[in-house]
């Protein structure tokens, strides 16, 4: 079954439940996507880490255009403490980006802040290995923001708008409830909600299961 039958799929599911979570009243039900470290190159940065005229390879289609590479790279923070095999995440980007988890920072010994991707002014520096070279960013270490991507439909059925904070609250054992969790609306975005693996442990989250919004 190719991507997008999976993800019509998906989207007939999600809205049948939420036809009927909406019915008794507890709110619009978004599916969970646990977003692990990653990173984001420019087209000269690639270059210099895999050589020059390298262009990524696609291992998986993402949302909104985006897909994850073939490509790993080594992330190495100030204490020259490494963390292996991290993924690039492709199309190439006007900046280059890395983004972990706070447990990653600490591993690393990076001061990263959280941030909304694409935000990395001022953020942490940080250092990247690959197989024909070294770069040493500057800036653009971040932990990322949690968010939920919608499509326009999604979001006139959930009563929200891009840009708008809503609060999400995950029915299990720990009974997690998120705050400040921001709304992306794209006609290319597949409903989902992305939070890091540090949040996804604390709340005995998994990608696939489901949380509700609760305004």
């Amino acid at each position: 079954m190719d991507t997008q039958n999976i993800e019509l799929i998906t989207r007939l599911v999600m809205e049948s439940l939420n036809k009927q979570e909406q019915k008794q009243g507890a709110g619009y039900m978004v599916p969970i996507g646990v977003s692990a470290r990653h990173i984001h190159l420019t087209q000269a940065d690639l270059e210099v880490l895999f050589g020059p005229g390298y262009q990524l390879t696609k291992k998986k289609e993402l949302m909104g255009g985006q897909f994850a590479s073939n490509e790993l790279v080594t992330i190495v923070g100030l204490k020259l403490r490494a963390i292996e095999n991290v993924r690039i995440l492709g199309p190439c980007r006007s900046k280059s980006q890395v983004e972990i988890s706070a447990t990653d920072a600490i591993k690393l010994g990076v001061n990263a802040p959280v941030r909304e991707s694409g935000d990395i002014a001022g953020s942490a520096p940080i250092a990247l290995v690959g197989p024909k070279g070294a770069l040493y960013l500057k800036e653009g270490c971040i932990i990322a923001a949690r968010h939920i991507h919608m499509s326009p439909a999604d979001a006139k059925a959930a009563g929200v708008h891009d840009g708008d904070y809503v609060s999400v609250k995950a029915d299990n054992e720990r009974g997690t409830v998120f705050n400040n969790v921001k709304i992306r609306v794209d006609d290319s975005f597949t409903l989902e909600m992305h939070i890091d693996t540090d949040e996804a442990n604390a709340s005995r989250i998994a990608t696939g299961n489901t949380v509700t919004i609760v305004k």
